[in-house]
C-alpha cells in the first residue's frame, strides 16, 4: 500500500477495501480539497477485525517482555523516520498548524516510549492468608481485545494514547478512527505498527461511519473494554451501550475549563498563558481554556494585556510557520460557534476583539461582560473564543469554576503558590495547573476528568491498570480441615 493513499482498511495484517457501498470522504478543512474517498467498512469487516484481534491476542500476550519492548523500540524508529510525512498529514487532514503538529508528534512519542516500559511493569503480588498453609497470589493479565474510537482534534496522539498502552500490556486492538481524520487517527498508525514488525492482528483499523458500525463496535461480544475520546454526548451513548453489555470503558470526554486569575497574579504571564490555552489549535482541544475567571481588581488590566496578545496572533494557512490559528474542522463548527457568539452578545456580552471568519478560519475572539448562563460560557466551545467572567472574591471564583457540568482541566494564577494550591483542591476537576494554562498532557501522569468529562485515567501506572485485570489464585500447601 502506498503511504500517500490510505484508502483501505487494515485487518489481520492485510490492507483491503471496505465492504460497504458507502464512502468516507477525507477532506482538507483549510482548502476543502478531497484528500481521499475511502470505501467504508461494514459490520462484516468489523467482525473480521475483532476475530483477528482475538486470535492474535493469545500469541502476542505470550511473548516475553523483551520481545514486546523490542517491537516498541522499532516503532520509535519508524516514527522518527516518517515524522515529516506525519506532520504533513496532520496539517492537511486535521487543520493542525506546524507548531501544533510538532507538539502532537512529541507528545505521542512520549506515550510510545512510556508504553515501551509496560511489559516489564505488569506485575502481581503475593498476599498472606488467614487460613493456615495458604498463600494468595494476585496475577495481573491483559484484558484481551480493546476497542479504540479515535478523535479528530489531536487524532494521532489521542488514538495512540490508548493503542500503545493497550498493546504494551498484552492486549490487541481494533481501532475506529474519526471519519474527519481517518489517516492520522488510524490508518497511518496501522502502517507504523506494520512496519515496526508487530504480529498480524495486533492492530486493526476499520474506517466507517458511526451510523453503520458505531453501535456494533461497542456491543460486539469480543472487546472487553471500549476506549473513547470525544464529546460527552457520544461518550454517554457509548457508556450506556457498554454498561448494558457489561463492558469496561475508558472515556475522556468534553471540557469547559476555567482559568482563574487572582488579584495577585503576574498579569503578563497570565495573559500569555491564557492566549496559548485559548487559541492553540483553534481552541479545538478538550483541555482548552473556555472561561477566564478574573478578579475585578485586575480585570481591566488583564483584559487589555490579553487583547494585545490575541491581536498579534496570526490566523490562516496552517502550513505557514507563523500561523497559530488554522481552520476549524468544518463549516458546521464555524456556524455553531457563530450562533453561540451572537446569542451571547444579544444577552449582554461585549465583543472586544475578533468574531470574523473566512472559510473555516476564525480569528481570535475576546468577549467580556460574560455570565455563566451565556451559551459562550455554558457550553464546551471548541473554537478560538475567549470569554472573561468578572468575580469579586476567591469563593465566587471557585463557585463559578465549579458551576459547570464538566470537570476536565483547570488553571489558577497567583504569586502565592500555597494559596493557589489550596484553591485548586476545591475545583471539581481531574487536572488543574498552578501558574500554567489548562492544556497539559504528560505520558507518565494521570490524565482524565470528573463529572461529565469522563471516566477513568490515562497515563503511566493508571493506564497500565486500566488495560489489565487481576486474578486471585489461592494455593494451599497441604489440605484444609473443613468444619462439617
Amino acid at each position: 500500500m502506498s503511504p500517500q493513499t490510505f484508502t483501505q482498511q487494515y485487518i489481520n495484517g492485510t490492507w483491503k477495501n471496505g465492504s460497504s457501498d458507502k464512502l468516507v470522504n477525507n477532506t482538507n478543512p483549510y482548502t476543502d480539497q478531497t484528500l481521499a474517498r475511502i470505501p467504508s467498512a461494514n459490520k462484516e469487516d468489523l467482525d473480521e477485525a475483532y476475530k483477528a484481534a482475538s486470535l492474535a491476542q493469545k500469541q502476542w500476550s505470550s511473548l516475553t517482555p523483551q520481545e514486546k519492548t523490542a517491537c516498541f523500540e522499532k516503532l520509535v524508529v519508524k516514527m522518527e523516520e516518517r515524522k515529516e510525512e506525519l506532520i504533513d498529514w496532520l496539517v492537511k487532514e486535521a487543520g493542525s498548524t506546524l507548531t501544533k503538529a510538532e507538539l502532537e508528534y512529541q507528545t505521542a512519542m512520549g506515550i510510545i516510549k512510556e508504553s515501551a516500559s509496560f511489559p516489564f511493569r505488569v506485575k502481581g503480588e503475593i498476599m498472606p492468608s488467614n487460613i493456615s498453609g495458604k498463600e494468595n497470589r494476585v496475577y495481573r493479565n491483559p484484558k484481551g481485545v480493546i476497542g479504540v474510537i479515535g478523535p479528530w482534534n489531536f487524532p494521532f496522539h489521542l488514538s495512540m494514547r490508548s493503542i500503545a498502552p493497550a498493546v504494551a500490556t498484552g492486549n490487541t486492538v481494533v481501532v475506529k478512527p474519526a471519519s474527519e481524520t481517518p489517516v492520522t487517527s488510524g490508518l497511518f498508525i496501522a502502517e507504523l505498527f506494520e512496519q515496526a514488525g508487530f504480529p498480524e492482528g495486533v492492530v486493526n483499523v476499520v474506517v466507517g461511519r458511526g451510523a453503520e458500525i458505531g453501535d456494533e463496535f461497542v456491543t460486539h461480544p469480543i472487546p472487553k473494554l471500549i476506549s473513547f475520546t470525544g464529546s460527552t454526548e457520544v461518550g454517554s451513548r457509548i457508556g450506556e451501550l457498554a454498561g448494558k453489555h457489561i463492558k469496561d470503558t475508558a472515556l475522556e470526554l468534553g471540557g469547559n475549563n476555567a482559568m482563574i486569575v487572582l488579584e495577585d497574579a503576574d498579569l503578563e504571564k497570565a495573559a500569555e498563558a491564557a492566549a496559548f490555552g485559548n487559541f492553540f489549535h483553534q481552541g479545538q482541544i478538550c483541555m482548552a481554556v473556555n472561561r477566564l475567571i478574573v478578579h475585578e481588581k485586575i480585570h481591566d488590566e488583564f483584559v487589555e494585556r490579553f487583547r494585545q496578545k490575541a491581536a498579534g496572533i496570526k490566523a490562516g494557512d496552517p502550513s505557514e510557520k507563523e500561523t497559530m490559528i488554522g481552520p476549524l474542522i468544518n463549516k458546521e463548527a464555524i456556524e455553531r460557534i457563530q450562533r453561540a457568539l451572537q446569542a451571547s452578545i444579544e444577552e449582554g456580552a461585549e465583543r472586544v476583539l475578533g468574531g470574523d471568519f473566512d472559510g473555516n478560519v476564525m480569528v481570535p475572539t475576546l468577549l467580556t461582560e460574560v455570565t455563566s448562563e451565556m451559551p459562550i460560557a455554558r457550553n464546551e466551545l471548541f473554537g478560538p473564543v475567549a470569554s472573561v467572567i468578572k468575580v469579586s472574591s476567591e469563593q465566587e471564583a471557585i463557585d463559578t469554576a465549579n458551576g459547570s457540568l464538566y470537570g476536565l482541566s483547570g488553571a489558577i494564577f497567583s504569586k502565592n503558590i500555597h494559596r493557589a494550591v489550596e484553591l485548586a483542591k476545591q475545583v471539581e476537576t481531574g487536572m488543574i495547573h498552578v501558574n500554567d494554562q489548562t492544556v497539559n498532557d504528560e505520558a507518565h501522569v494521570a490524565f482524565g476528568g470528573e463529572k461529565a468529562s469522563g471516566l477513568g485515567r490515562f497515563g503511566g501506572d493508571w493506564a497500565l491498570e486500566k488495560f489489565t485485570t487481576v486474578k486471585w489464585i489461592s494455593v494451599m500447601n497441604g489440605y484444609r480441615d473443613y468444619p462439617m
